[in-house]
């Protein structure tokens, strides 16, 4: 199975963080994603431990969109870590949880006045300028505040990462960032000096996701800091800071095989290392933004087995009680798991069958040919490695509420986000007074 060392059998149950899953399913219901605190905190440590040991003027942020509620934020503020959002509403919930502004950088290729304006008024550390368009408004909203925007400029270093296509974001033909092809970021670069509101601090770049290997990030180094090398010898800026983002991969199948964050760590400082001293530069601060690399495999996702149809000669279909609303990533990306039977963890695989989730669609499907030992309806089914964009990216489709979130530790759970009730689902409608009125006039016209 996936790795993740709280992850254990014992008497035939799947246990997580010293829980048992049968327990949890019974205690907080299904689908239910479950999240290991242990796990997460080492993971942010191996980050955070590493980095600084091996090149000091660094900082690791938490790239949020994997996986962020106020529980989360908490968790990475007492690991020493930052934090990256890319929305208002990400932003926000970090504040509700009294995270440290200071340590939040705003992401996002077309963030909204509203939201630049709640970056600017709650002193967020850094704005991530992802285009001219953007830059020109921050500096005209940060005039109105009476304030200095400290930024870095989101460039495309023209370096494409071996994963899918949907999350490759560092080549040339991306809708993130400014590229390094032509004049454009060095445009760039003169027009934010120009501006009386804006400090141009440094640069960013993010390659993609579910990345395997060093060099891409490398190269990307490579890259910006030769960039880094002619703003300084053309336009006299020292750039201070180097943000390489996030996007190192982790283990879905047993088969994968990630590189450890301190092999990783030690292949991208030696590079930076080399390429500023032979570039005769001031060492920028280096920053890395990971996401799913420190939440993923601290995730599983428990579901209620019920159907199940066998099409003989063909394939038999377990349907669960969730599917493509709350894992949208097998749908987008063609993304596999692998699972277990909670309730009986020990039993031999017997069976090849294909998880089909609840949902109208026909490619609403979780797992193909998964073997598992012989099911029967209302069996526990454990997904794992469902930490990162499983609940940022789930749904209410089909008008189902999503799923809660535990978090546990040491043979505790505590919840962390409730479920979704038939009442949050209409909470929002508004109904208007003309429709109200039809409604009721037929009532009486019918005698109903």
């Amino acid at each position: 199975m996936p790795y993740n060392e709280t992850i254990k059998i014992n008497a035939g149950h799947l246990e997580i963080g010293g829980c048992d899953a049968v327990d949890l399913a019974q205690i907080f219901g299904t689908p239910l994603y479950v999240m290991d605190e242990a796990t997460i905190r080492r993971k942010a440590r191996a980050y955070q431990e590493t980095l600084v040991r091996a090149y000091p003027n660094s900082l690791v942020l938490y790239a949020g969109k994997a996986f962020l509620t106020t529980a989360m934020c908490r968790l990475m503020d007492e690991e020493g870590l930052g934090l990256d959002v890319v929305s208002g509403g990400e932003l926000y919930t970090a504040l509700r949880a009294d995270f440290p502004p200071e340590k939040i950088f705003f992401h996002g290729n077309n963030k909204s006045e509203e939201e630049l304006n709640l970056a600017l008024e709650s002193g967020v550390g850094r704005i991530v300028v992802d285009n001219l368009y953007e830059l020109e408004l921050l500096n005209a909203l940060a005039a109105r505040q009476g304030k200095k925007a400290s930024i870095l400029l989101r460039l495309t270093p023209g370096v494409e990462a071996h994963t899918h296509e949907y999350i490759q974001t560092g080549q040339v033909d991306s809708k993130f960032g400014i590229g390094l092809v032509g004049d454009q970021a060095f445009s760039a670069v003169r027009l934010a000096m120009s501006l009386r509101n804006i400090r141009l601090l440094g640069f960013h770049s993010h390659i993609g996701s579910q990345v395997f290997e060093a060099a891409p990030y490398q190269l990307a180094a490579e890259v910006l800091l030769n960039f880094v090398a002619r703003v300084k010898r053309e336009l006299g800026l020292a750039v201070k800071e180097l943000d390489l983002g996030g996007g190192l991969g982790i283990r879905y199948l047993s088969q994968d095989d990630p590189p450890l964050v301190a092999v990783f760590l030690k292949d991208v400082v030696e590079t930076v290392v080399r390429k500023v001293r032979e570039l005769g530069l001031e060492a920028p601060r280096l920053i890395l933004e990971p996401g799913r690399s420190i939440i993923g495999d601290a995730g599983l996702t428990l579901y209620r087995i019920g159907s199940i149809k066998e099409i003989p000669g063909v394939r038999t279909y377990v349907a669960v009680d969730g599917g493509m609303a709350d894992n949208p990533r097998v749908a987008l990306y063609g993304a596999k798991y692998e699972a277990i039977v909670a309730n009986r963890a020990d039993a031999p695989l017997e069976h090849v069958v294909s998880i089909a989730g609840r949902f109208c669609e026909s490619g609403d499907m979780l797992l193909w040919d998964a073997p598992l030992p012989r099911v029967t309806p209302g069996d526990l089914l454990a997904v794992f490695s469902t930490g990162a964009y499983h609940y940022s990216m789930a749904s209410n489709y089909n008008r189902f509420g999503r799923p809660a979130v535990v978090l546990v530790h040491s043979g505790q759970a505590d919840l962390i986000v409730r479920r979704e009730t038939y009442a949050d689902l209409v909470a929002h409608d508004i109904m208007p007074e003309r429709l109200r009125a039809r409604g009721e006039g037929y009532l009486v016209a019918t005698g109903s």
